[in-house]
């Protein structure tokens, strides 16, 4: 349960092997999803296009809900990747855990505060960046403005608020979620036969539990998502 990081140096600067690992491995599975559902592209969908399809249509409901579809558009297939890749890295550390040499080294990447916040930041970069392609400078600033001027210290903490909430939201269920199977597991398995028999079906119930968490977690996070892209794009805000 108290398992450290594989760390290594390089040139000065420390990284988490872990992370690497498991940031590429929700990548790559990402990545197959999308190859497997798009290659045999037919008018009437079947199997994984259907599958593939139905996201599409989910997230732009989420987008629809948040903005006008004339300004969301172009957010479509960021929606669909974010919404797919973190569900993916929810999932991942789920059916087990992998240590080597008291290194934890296969879990959840979400499960690590440096992921989930980083994907905040360039969530809540990304709004910065479209608000002033779209609105350009001056309309952007004024945003910070409005709807009175004296709320703009305000309007800053919100920034720095957001992005500290999105990320900390996500890394703290599933890492919660796979603490406490961790814990479960551990704990029952060291009260014999009768104890590691026992934690099969809690383990199970827990992990089901756990997959529920995990995508409502993606949906929320691909949902505030799109409203702080829409604070920024939209013009009725």
């Amino acid at each position: 349960m108290h398992h450290g990081a594989p760390e290594f140096e390089f040139m000065g600067l420390w990284f988490n092997g872990a992370n690497i690992l498991m940031i590429t491995i929700a990548s790559l599975v990402v990545f197959l999803i999308a190859v497997l559902s798009t290659r045999r592209l037919a008018m009437k969908p079947t199997g994984m296009q259907n599958f593939l399809e139905w996201v599409l249509d989910f997230v732009k409901g989420i987008i629809n809900s948040t903005m006008d579809w004339k300004e969301g558009g172009r957010f479509h297939v960021l929606g669909l990747t974010i919404i797919m890749y973190i569900f993916v890295s929810n999932m991942l550390g789920l059916p087990f855990s992998i240590v080597i040499d008291e290194k934890l080294w296969w879990k959840s990447p979400t499960a690590d505060p440096v992921i989930t916040l980083t994907l905040a930041c360039l969530v809540v970069g990304l709004s910065h960046f479209y608000g002033v392609k779209l609105k350009g400078a001056k309309g952007y600033g004024e945003g910070f403005f409005q709807p009175m001027k004296f709320l703009f210290p305000l309007k800053i903490i919100e920034e720095f608020a957001n992005t500290l909430t999105l990320g900390l939201r996500l890394y703290g269920n599933i890492y919660a979620g796979e603490l406490l199977l961790s814990l479960l597991a551990a704990g029952l398995a060291h009260q014999g036969i009768a104890g590691m028999i026992a934690a099969i079906p809690l383990t199970l119930v827990w992990q089901g539990f756990s997959v529920f968490v995990g995508s409502i977690q993606a949906y929320i996070f691909t949902m505030l998502t799109m409203v702080y892209l829409s604070h920024k794009v939209s013009h009725d805000h």
